[in-house]
């Protein structure tokens, strides 16, 4: 019960960074470009939780992102999902106390996320790719990111651990005789 109260704040959390997304950072662009905080959302829930729990909000919000948006290319949560995923990987073999080592994750991450999703888009759109706007764009947003991950580093590892407390906590019942 309680991983499904975190669920819903989760997913109310998501729906504040999506305007926050939409509204503030329409305004703070660089060169016309955002950040995608979503990304680091869900990199987030993905270090902190549990496999299972962040693939299936990866799910969710890539799901919502898109009706909101308005594609139905689902891209959106399978790029998340797949972000979800390598989140769990990075948490088994990575540590989440360094500021260094969560900006490269985020970094990676970004540009990995968006050759994926430009890439797929243009397959799936039958587009033409234009390389030289692409990795103008890809360079700012990776470096947006990246920005915002140093700015809001202590609130991340704060709200992490506890989260982690509620899904990774090892309940061991002993008995003594």
């Amino acid at each position: 019960m309680k991983k499904f109260l975190i669920g819903i704040a989760m997913y109310v959390v998501f729906i504040i960074l999506y305007f926050v997304q939409a509204d503030f950072f329409s305004w703070f662009t660089i060169a016309g470009i955002s950040p995608n905080i979503f990304l680091i959302f869900i990199l987030f829930l993905g270090l902190f939780t549990d496999n299972l729990f962040s693939i299936i909000m990866a799910l969710l919000t890539g799901i919502t992102l898109d009706l909101i948006v308005g594609r139905a290319t689902c891209i959106s949560p399978i790029i998340f999902s797949i972000v979800a995923i390598i989140a769990g990987y990075f948490d088994k073999n990575f540590s989440k106390d360094n500021k260094i080592t969560i900006m490269i994750m985020v970094v990676g991450m970004t540009i990995v996320c968006e050759i994926v999703n430009y890439f797929l888009n243009a397959a799936i759109l039958e587009s033409l790719i234009e390389l030289k706007s692409f990795i103008r764009i890809l360079l700012i947003e990776t470096l947006y990111n990246a920005i915002l991950t140093i700015i809001f580093y202590g609130a991340i590892i704060k709200l992490g651990y506890k989260l982690e407390r509620q899904f990774k906590q090892k309940n061991i019942l002993t008995r003594y005789f």
